[in-house]
């Protein structure tokens, strides 16, 4: 989804991401004619907060980050929220939106609901973005475009596995929560999300979507994308029930200018340039 103005064309290599989520925002700025990562930035917030508390978040962003000042070729928004669902798009109706995620879940008549179109699928991302944030990035910068989360990780992923010939699960893992993307010979099969608290919950959760799909957990290969690392808890109980596990890499080539401290983290945010 794209929303512009009547401004004229920056006549700037410089191009901007912001992924926003109720636990936390990040950015990273891509200077683009030399592919380098110029600046990658990550809050998580200790609680969940409401979309007025994220907006005066970004609000001090600006306020103190004095790259965000530049001139900007591009300026993409990630909305990182459970108020999703996928629909192919056959089946799809742009009238019916709202309910297409009813059943999934608890939208307010006040929301806005929009989509994105996955071409790699043909299908359609049905969501609620954070609308307070877009009107503040628009009044900021005029031009940008935004996606759901999904709409950045299955595009991704499917490009990623075009080719690909076994049963695939990809896991991104955020703070209180991850999103999960199976894959047969290279086909989305599945997309979810869950929240957890506990070691316990994220391995229940991954080992009853496996059930659900037939997934024979000596078989199948995972990989683990996101905020996880070989001493994290989370890896060492999936490894107790998972054979094949390993970290994901990013579909691009860039460099850094300060890389990350692992080649999966900020996987839908650095993806999404």
């Amino acid at each position: 989804m794209a929303l512009t103005n009547n401004s004229s064309n920056k006549l700037t290599n410089l191009e901007l991401s912001i992924q926003i989520s109720l636990s936390g925002l990040s950015f990273c700025i891509l200077e683009r004619d030399s592919n380098t990562i110029t600046s990658l930035y990550n809050k998580d917030f200790n609680k969940n907060l409401n979309p007025l508390e994220i907006l005066d978040h970004l609000k001090h962003l600006f306020k103190t980050n004095k790259a965000l000042d530049s001139d900007f070729k591009k300026v993409s928004i990630i909305h990182d929220n459970d108020l999703s669902v996928q629909v192919p798009k056959p089946l799809f109706n742009e009238d019916q939106v709202a309910d297409y995620l009813k059943f999934n879940a608890k939208i307010l008549k006040s929301d806005f609901i929009t989509f994105d179109t996955i071409e790699e699928n043909d299908c359609v991302c049905v969501y609620v973005p954070y609308i307070n944030i877009n009107n503040f990035i628009y009044d900021k910068y005029g031009t940008f475009t935004f996606k759901h989360i999904s709409t950045v990780l299955i595009e991704t992923i499917l490009k990623l596995e075009k080719d690909g010939l076994y049963q695939k699960v990809y896991v991104n893992v955020k703070k209180g929560s991850f999103e999960i993307i199976v894959l047969d010979s290279g086909k989305l099969k599945l997309y979810n999300a869950f929240k957890y608290t506990t070691k316990e919950d994220f391995i229940y959760y991954l080992l009853f979507t496996a059930e659900q799909l037939n997934l024979d957990t000596e078989v199948f290969k995972l990989v683990l994308l996101g905020n996880i690392n070989k001493n994290d808890e989370l890896y060492e109980i999936t490894y107790q029930y998972i054979r094949h596990v390993s970290f994901g890499e990013h579909l691009n080539s860039f460099r850094y200018l300060k890389a990350p401290k692992l080649s999966h983290n900020h996987f839908s945010l650095i993806n999404s340039l």
